[in-house]
Order: structure tokens, then sequence, then C-alpha cells
């Protein structure tokens, strides 16, 4: 069946109009609240600061690296501060006094608020498996397995999409021989908005990169994983893959 990609986006687009709002702070800041959620099932919020005639800071007035310091992330390696920086570096975020920020004009102000958000949930999801029980970070175990599989793969990539904005991929398998070009997503939190943010960008995404490229999707099923969102991604051509199920994937990628 033939999925109308326009019809994705402008449901995607129609769902964040809709439910995102904004307040004034003050004469100079206004507090957008979102429709993503974080671990917490909380709204993320967003503070956009007017500095000059023609540029503007955004911060999250230092909701996740506060939410990390109170699950003990911070004192638990080098390793995860390494991994943390390099994971907003790709979405142009900076950690300013505790806070997530970024810079624009007014002309780029749509695609730095949706890099802050990304920013912000893929922070979230990393570090909901901080806690003393588990042993690792699901992009870690991800990368682990490609590794240990023989898999070439560029990590955190950057691609510009047909709307004009920017998405960050978690891995990139060059085309061969004998395979197109695929794309690797991980889902780490099987929750509505994740889903349909990763399609989003799966389709926006795709009419840039052509018809051959292949997405997959690694859904962390140690955790529950509704059976609407494995059918989510099958009707937008995307292979999505339980992670507990990954071996299935190995000739797949290392093609």
């Amino acid at each position: 069946m033939t999925v109308d990609t326009n019809l994705l986006v402008d449901s995607y687009v129609d769902w964040i109009t809709a439910a995102i709002s904004a307040e004034v702070v003050d004469e100079e800041v206004v507090e957008l609240t979102t429709p993503f959620l974080d671990r917490h099932n909380d709204h993320l919020q967003i503070y956009v600061e007017k500095q000059a005639s023609d540029l503007y800071l955004l911060t999250d007035d230092g909701y996740i690296v506060g939410e990390l310091k109170s699950s003990g992330v911070e004192s638990r390696g080098r390793r995860r501060e390494e991994l943390l920086n390099r994971l907003l570096a790709g979405y142009g975020v900076d950690i300013v006094d505790g806070e997530l920020q970024t810079k624009s004009t007014g002309q780029g102000l749509g695609q730095r608020m949706h890099s802050l958000v990304q920013a912000m949930l893929s922070v979230d999801d990393m570090f909901m498996l901080s806690q003393p029980s588990v042993h690792g970070i699901f992009f870690d175990d991800v990368a682990k397995f490609l590794d240990d599989s023989d898999v070439r793969y560029t990590p955190r990539a950057k691609f510009s999409g047909k709307s004009g904005l920017d998405h960050l991929v978690d891995f990139v398998i060059p085309k061969s021989r004998n395979a197109p070009e695929r794309i690797v997503q991980i889902l780490d939190t099987p929750r509505r908005d994740r889903v349909e943010s990763m399609l989003f960008a799966v389709n926006d995404t795709r009419a840039a990169r052509g018809s051959e490229t292949e997405y997959y999707a690694i859904v962390n099923d140690l955790k529950n994983v509704p059976p609407e969102v494995v059918n989510a991604f099958s009707q937008y051509s995307v292979r999505a893959q339980p992670w507990s199920q990954r071996e299935q994937l190995v000739q797949a990628l290392a093609a």
C-alpha cells in the first residue's frame, strides 16, 4: 500500500501546532510548552529570549542537566559525559552554566527550536537507562552490536529534509555493491510522540536521500512495545526490529 507522505507531514505539523502553547514571561522571554513528553510524562518546555534586533537565545533553563544530576548520571563516569557532549554537538546545542542552549536569527528560529527539542528528547531517552540495575546506554549497545557484526557505519549523521529542517540520524550504513544506503534509527522509548517524530524525520529525509535508501528502527523491547508502534513503522516502509531479535538484522545491515 502506498502511503501519502504529505499526509504524514501535514498530520505531524498539525499535531504540533494544536498542542504547542506560548506564554510571555516578560517583554523579552517567551515560554513554549511542547507536546513532547519526558520520562516523567511532563511536557518539555523551552524558553526563547530576544537578545538583539535579530538574535535569539533558546534554552531549556537547565531542566535536562538538572534531571541528569537527580538521576545520578553525572557521577557515573566520563564515558557518559563524552557521549552527551557528542550528541549535543550533533544538534548544534551547547551546555552553558547547566543549560542546554542554542542561538538563532529570526529566520532560523524554527530550525533551532526543532533542534533543541530533539536534543532534549534524545538526552532524556539516552539516560532513561541510568538506574543502577541497568548496565549500559542503548545507543552504546546498538553500536557494539553493529561493531560485533562487522557492519560499517557512520554514527550521528545530520541530513537535511524536504521541509528544510535538519535531522540527526543515529547510524548511516553506506551503499555497497550488494545493498543500498541504509539508515538505522534507535527507539528507546516507544511512545506516540517519539514514533511520530521519527516517522516525520524518515519521510522528510527520504525525499532528499532517494527512494532506494532503506530505513530501519531498532526498538528497545525491554520496555512494553505497543503493537501499533510496529504497525506504524510498517505503514511507512520502515523495518522495525525488536532489540531482542537484532540478530535477524545482521545479514541486511552487513551487506
